[in-house]
């Protein structure tokens, strides 16, 4: 195996606390939790990091490219997308804009295009949706179906999803298709039978949308139990258009993860608190539905652990920029940036239950961005302007 060494980092984020030096001793603001080592190298072998540190100490490498004074962060970890669709829903999003409230009723609209897609339209385009997401700096996506809503079509979304990740969700329980709107209990019965058996094969997660207009709490309950005896980690769309049991029920179930988290109650803060649940939050959604941001300060507060990802679909939030969710998290959810960086790297590895990601340190995987900017400030700081220079996967330039 050759290595490379990576030169001329002038701020490198590893995520690792115990590396770099920060002043002033704890640190509110989530600086200290960065690790960031200025004029940094990093030694790359075998797809994964050997060796992090300061310049002066790098060890030989076989090659060496030298970074010119640009920035290092991990590759961001989005930890929730739709990526299996066709179709999209512009109109929806223009009506919007004028005044048109957002619902889940859309949804809809996106089942009938995906079912009457071919399954080369539809892979190519998750494929067009990643190579854009590793242009920004993504290097781990976690991909849900849940545009097909029939057995068929839940088990071929998966199947493509998993051409791309590792992490790949069923999410049959999106809403109830309206050839079943009569009668949600055998929709309910679908999903817990034929389709979570057929889906399974493809996925590593279940999901639901547990809201008014989709799944109740009952109903909600019975599809995770279901898809944990099929060996499927949990995860749950919560709170999002406003108070309800979906974050008290991820807490109850020992789900990885609560998303969305819009809506919350002091019961709902202190459950996610105290059971670990992370509270995956997508401003980019409330950008594009002009919805009330999540309160990112009120749980941080209470120690709850955040992801910040994308929630790219084609309806609530066709945008597939993590940038973009760093920009707002600061802006409008009062996030620091290097909280919101953390929670897009490291916040979404622990989203993922994936420990090696979003880190810098050697034995992880080698994913990470460079920044055409001299500090990780710039994410925030520029809003909007193109800053990662190029994204590594697996210690390859993609």
């Amino acid at each position: 195996m050759s290595s490379v060494v990576l030169t001329g980092i002038g701020s490198l984020v590893t995520n690792d606390p115990g590396r770099g030096a920060v002043s002033g001793g704890a640190r509110p603001d989530g600086v200290a939790a960065l690790g960031e080592v200025t004029d940094a190298a990093i030694v790359i072998e075998g797809g994964k990091f050997a060796w992090v540190g300061r310049r002066a100490d790098a060890p030989a490498a076989d090659s060496a490219l030298d970074l010119g004074g640009r920035a290092v962060i991990p590759g961001f970890v989005d930890s929730h997308s739709h990526l299996v669709f066709a179709g999209d829903r512009a109109e929806e999003f223009a009506a919007r804009m004028t005044g048109t409230p957002y619902s889940a009723g859309g949804i809809r609209t996106t089942v009938a295009a995906t079912r009457a897609a071919t399954d080369e339209q539809l892979t190519a385009n998750v494929a067009r949706l990643v190579t854009e997401m590793r242009r920004q700096g993504t290097t781990t996506v976690e991909i849900k179906s849940g545009y097909g809503l029939t057995v068929g079509d839940e088990a071929r979304g998966l199947a493509i999803a998993a051409e791309f990740t590792d992490e790949t969700t069923y999410l049959g329980a999106h809403v109830v298709p309206p050839e079943y709107a009569d009668d949600p209990a055998a929709y309910v019965s679908l999903v817990t039978g034929p389709m979570l058996d057929s889906a399974a094969a493809h996925a590593k997660w279940v999901d639901v949308f547990v809201e008014k207009g989709a799944f109740d709490a009952d109903q909600a309950r019975a599809i995770l139990t279901a898809g944990a005896k099929k060996g499927l980690g949990l995860r749950v769309h919560a709170n999002q258009l406003g108070l309800g049991p979906g974050v008290q029920l991820a807490c109850e179930l020992g789900a990885a993860a609560a998303d969305h988290c819009t809506h919350l109650s002091d019961a709902d803060v202190d459950a996610l608190a105290s059971t670990g649940v992370v509270a995956g939050l997508l401003p980019a959604v409330e950008f594009s539905t002009r919805s009330p941001y999540p309160d990112a300060r009120r749980l941080l507060a209470a120690g709850v652990t955040i992801a910040l990802a994308s929630d790219c679909n084609p309806g609530s939030c066709y945008s597939s920029s993590i940038p973009l969710c760093i920009a707002l998290a600061v802006r409008e959810m009062h996030m620091t940036p290097a909280e919101a960086l953390w929670s897009a790297t490291a916040g979404g590895a622990a989203s993922l239950q994936r420990p090696d990601l979003g880190r810098i340190t050697p034995g992880a995987p080698a994913d990470l961005a460079v920044l055409d900017a001299p500090s990780y400030l710039h994410l925030a700081y520029r809003p909007g302007v193109p800053l990662v220079a190029q994204t590594f996967l697996n210690g390859r330039p993609v």
